[in-house]
């Protein structure tokens, strides 16, 4: 872990070979689009010259889908454009005093969908790190108030007593107790029968309080600070449990909310931030170490908002059949963090403190009290923490919130402290989306924060992923939601960002904020074309043509760009098909679900809601997806546009084949078309052994799949008579 002293902190490199590969495909599938486009104008003239009417809906709807589908492609390219990867070199033990403080945070909101064992390995990985513990806090944040989370985090208090001298004493590397315990550093020779006991002994107390307590999430409750120190324990971090107050009357604003109630401002008041969901344990405790080597390095760290490692998840197996690992994403967050800096990513985020305060909401040479409290609120003491050299009146070793102190937490915990600032607007995490993440990292870029993005060989994080389809779609629904908030409000990037910030990167929030609208060509593509083929109407160039070349192209480098792209991360090729697949199904169901939402939300006749992802293990479909099966058990309202796509393209195809068999000509010009629907029944394969071929509870039910047949009938034939009679 030493470095030598002529050794940078950080290092950035270019990926030279991807960025070749990736600028050479944007070159030729740009000039393959410019001809497809050349040939789709001159076919819309002349069935206009010509006044075929029966023609011109059916072509027109595929150009706007084609044309919506490039407008997408233009976009993801600044992803491409100059990827880049970072290294670290830790500095040796000796630059500890130089360290600044830590506080972490880990938020929670509901113990039964979110177990404590899970929650306090995650809180005790935190405490856990490879940091001095004078200069680290951990704060559970707690949004459901429950006395389960705060009966167990003691427990956890207890254990850690015992478990952080033993992780320093034998070098730990793996400081989550499961992990360890469960993995192969449990061999080592220092780990007795004595220390498993231990563990056994601090789990069956978990489960005592889970079982013999109400775990039940609260909604109307007042704050709750809870400090737990000892001074007797110099290795140990202090560990504080909040739970802001909850009232219903009063707008909660979800996980945003828990983040902006920062009552370590005036408790720890630490100049950086570590955010950590409930389930994403610290995997490699030397993560704060890595961070700091940008946060210390003087080139970039004055414009430093954020450290951002990737979510990764100890939960996978062979077959990632809900593309839970998400690398599509991080993928392209080496390409963001070449031009300009990665997004927030909702966990594994190290923060700057200053940065949450905004820019311009902070004079420092103009200390006025009641012009900042139109900023931060009424809490004197809050304000106070924002300037250099504050104190907090918490000492690092008090036991206690009382007097002042906790007047001062009890009121930037209550519900209605940010109701009369600019907390969620201009300070803080911003209130405009459910997915705060992303909104609020567009506007720290904004306001010129810079951030850098840090993938490491050993994951510093790991978490529990969704490994059911209901998870996966409902999870991808609420993202989606939140990514069109920002699309359709002031803050779409590239009309907010664009002056501001580089072009590639708005470019970069624009792609990530307009994923859900590929809703739109998407089922163009899926419905239209098959329609067309029903009634034997051609849409696409004969085989014959020349111009047939150029569809080919487009297709064939698109797919084999994705397959390549897979590969160079370390993936395998079925990688690329689960992703294709996901992609589908989220385009079928997640996206129309969240356009449905936004719009509802955006003329007030539906509020939009944080629904969390289920994280209580099911071991019949914890075993389908270890064997590679799918589950597609859920609300039929998420599955049925899945299934009923597919029928109509099951539909479509066999009439295609019946015409073929008739028709040699039809060959020649409904190619195309027959190859579309193909297409989609081969790569969703799934979907029709789930429908027909199997008998387990997993299955698709009987009714989702009549309804499916119904609604694939009711499409073909009243678009029948919509785009062609």
């Amino acid at each position: 872990m030493e470095k030598k002293s002529s050794l940078p902190l950080n290092l950035c490199h270019v990926m030279k070979t991807e960025m070749i590969i990736n600028r050479l495909y944007m070159l030729f599938l740009g000039i393959s689009l410019i001809a497809l486009f050349y040939y789709r104008i001159t076919n819309l003239s002349h069935i206009i010259k010509t006044n075929q009417k029966s023609l011109l809906i059916p072509h027109l709807l595929i150009f706007i889908s084609e044309l919506l589908f490039t407008f997408h492609w233009i976009l993801h390219q600044a992803f491409r454009w100059r990827p880049v990867t970072r290294t670290v070199n830790l500095p040796g033990r000796d630059n500890d005093v130089n360290l600044p403080s830590i506080d972490v945070f880990v938020c929670t909101a509901d113990p039964s969908k979110e177990p404590s064992l899970g929650v306090m390995n995650t809180v005790i990985s935190a405490m856990a790190l490879d940091y001095p513990p004078d200069k680290l806090s951990v704060y559970l944040s707690d949004d459901g108030g429950s006395f389960v989370t705060l009966r167990t985090m003691k427990e956890a208090w207890g254990f850690s007593k015992w478990w952080l001298p033993f992780c320093k004493k034998y070098e730990v590397r793996n400081r989550c107790p499961e992990a360890y315990f469960s993995g192969s550093e449990s061999d080592d020779e220092f780990v007795s029968s004595r220390e498993f006991k231990l563990y056994g002994e601090f789990k069956d107390s978990l489960n005592k309080i889970t079982v013999n307590a109400s775990s039940c999430a609260s909604r109307d409750h007042a704050p709750i600070i809870e400090v737990l120190s000892d001074s007797s324990q110099h290795s140990m971090p202090r560990l504080v449990y909040v739970a802001r107050e909850k009232r219903p009357s009063y707008p909660h604003h979800f996980k945003a909310g828990a983040l902006n109630a920062l009552v370590s401002a005036v408790m720890s008041n630490a100049p950086y931030i570590l955010v950590l969901d409930c389930d994403h344990y610290c995997n490699d405790p030397t993560s704060a170490r890595q961070a700091m080597c940008f946060y210390l390095d003087p080139q970039v760290s004055s414009k430093l908002a954020w450290v951002q490692f990737p979510q990764k998840f100890h939960n996978m197996s062979d077959h990632d059949l809900y593309d839970g690992r998400i690398y599509y994403y991080w993928r392209r967050w080496h390409g963001i963090d070449g031009v300009g800096g990665p997004m927030i990513s909702g966990s594994n985020t190290y923060l700057k403190r200053e940065s949450l305060y905004g820019n311009k909401n902070i004079n420092k040479n103009a200390f006025d009290f009641n012009d900042m409290k139109k900023s931060f609120g009424s809490s004197n003491e809050l304000i106070k923490s924002i300037y250099e050299n504050y104190k907090p009146h918490s000492s690092e070793k008090e036991t206690r919130v009382s007097g002042a102190l906790k007047n001062e937490v009890q009121l930037i915990a209550s519900c209605s402290y940010d109701s009369h600032s600019k907390w969620g607007k201009e300070v803080g995490f911003i209130y405009a989306s459910v997915v705060e993440d992303v909104m609020t990292g567009l506007y720290l870029h904004r306001q010129g924060w810079v951030s850098v993005w840090l993938d490491p060989p050993r994951p510093c994080f790991l978490g529990t992923c969704p490994t059911n389809l209901s998870d996966m779609l409902v999870q991808q629904a609420r993202w989606g939601l939140g990514q069109l908030q920002i699309s359709v409000s002031k803050y779409c990037a590239l009309v907010y960002g664009i002056s501001r910030m580089p072009i590639l990167q708005c470019m970069c929030y624009t792609a990530a904020t307009f994923d859900p609208l590929y809703v739109f060509p998407f089922y163009g593509l899926c419905v239209v074309p098959q329609i067309c083929l029903l009634n034997g109407i051609p849409l696409y160039p004969k085989v014959s043509d020349p111009i047939f070349v150029v569809f080919v192209f487009i297709f064939l480098a698109s797919q084999l760009k994705h397959v390549q792209e897979v590969v160079f991360y370390g993936d395998s090729i079925r990688t690329a098909l689960y992703e294709l697949r996901v992609w589908m199904m989220k385009s079928a169901s997640c996206y129309l679900y969240a356009v449905l939402g936004a719009f509802l939300d955006n003329i007030g006749l539906q509020e939009a809601s944080f629904n969390l992802t289920n994280k209580v293990a099911d071991d019949e479909q914890d075993e389908r997806f270890k064997k590679g099966i799918y589950d597609f058990r859920g609300s039929p309202m998420l599955i049925t546009p899945i299934c009923s796509l597919y029928v109509l393209n099951v539909f479509s195809f066999v009439i295609g084949i019946a015409r073929f068999v008739q028709s040699h000509k039809a060959i020649n010009e409904l190619f195309v078309q027959a190859f579309i629907p193909l297409f989609g029944i081969v790569v969703k394969y799934h979907v029709f052994e789930g429908m027909v071929l199997r008998k387990d509870k997993g299955r698709v039910s009987p009714f989702v799949t009549l309804v499916s047949i119904a609604i694939a009938t009711f499409i073909l034939c009243f678009g029948s008579l919509v785009l062609i009679y």
